[in-house]
């Protein structure tokens, strides 16, 4: 994985920058980076930061650049999707002393079928102490787990986010399966954001990618539940249900502010198939 362009001379993040990507996503510096540091770094990340594909409606450029995905986080901001925000989190983690290796997947579509290849990004996480055990990190994927996975586990595995299992599949591949379905196929090969270029431009263009089709925004809570704006619907979900409820025209933007601090010069409307940057 490539570094910040404000990296300093040993190729990691400015302190500066490192304290402001915690402070926005209200977390301490670790002492260390153990296994108890990461669990809380991904769920902060989660409440604090939105998975949101905006920028393809709003015409913005997606650059896949550690330097740039940070700058869009911290000093913008902003959320995006699993490119942005895995790679930006893999660059505050390789700052914190993690071992950090990008891996490419594919996801499990409502047919049935998986995306094309470098559909998804996900993190394989090296901490400190654990004997060596690697940890599966995904803060890009929606409904997804709230803490790492043991990357070595082939059993169930309980989360906050459901019930998951990483399996072994004939060709080598590991799918990860929540609450009984797959969620993405995962490889194994080290991969570079570079890697990812043809899967973020498919993504952004191609009227076959679902994010070219509708606008969404959401995040985790600090309860567990979720928070999403969908179009002009606004859903909500706690303990004690889902609530969902119509925005008016001039509710929009504000909700936006409420639910996920994001200042927005427009409102992000649908911009059709393959009228992306």
């Amino acid at each position: 994985m490539r570094c910040s362009p404000r990296a300093g001379d040993n190729g990691v993040m400015h302190a500066a920058d490192i304290d402001a990507y915690l402070r926005h996503i209200d977390a301490t510096r670790p002492a260390a980076p153990t296994l108890e540091a990461l669990r809380d770094l991904q769920f902060r990340h989660l409440v604090a930061v939105p998975f949101e594909n905006l920028s393809i409606h709003l015409g913005e450029e997606i650059v896949l650049e550690g330097g740039a995905l940070v700058d869009k986080v911290v000093r913008r901001r902003r959320g995006g999707y699993c490119y942005e925000l895995n790679g930006a989190f893999a660059e505050l983690l390789t700052a914190l002393g993690y071992r950090v290796t990008l891996l490419a997947a594919r996801v499990m579509g409502p047919d049935g079928r998986f995306g094309i290849p470098f559909d998804h990004l996900a993190l394989l996480v090296g901490a400190e102490g654990g004997q060596g055990e690697e940890w599966l990190v995904d803060v890009g994927f929606g409904r997804n787990s709230h803490h790492p996975l043991s990357f070595t586990e082939r059993g169930d595995q309980l989360d906050a986010g459901g019930v998951f299992r990483i399996s072994e599949t004939e060709e080598g591949d590991l799918d990860v399966s929540k609450d009984g379905a797959v969620q993405y196929r995962l490889e194994r090969r080290p991969r570079a954001l570079a890697d990812f270029e043809a899967g973020n431009w498919w993504h952004r263009t191609s009227p076959l990618s679902p994010f070219g089709q509708s606008v969404l925004c959401s995040r985790l809570t600090e309860d567990g539940g979720r928070v999403t704006i969908s179009g002009r619907t606004l859903v909500t979900t706690d303990a004690g249900g889902r609530v969902e409820r119509t925005l008016a025209e001039g509710e929009v933007a504000a909700a936006y502010r409420e639910h996920f601090g994001l200042e927005l010069e427009r409102v992000p409307e649908v911009r059709g198939a393959g009228q992306g940057s």
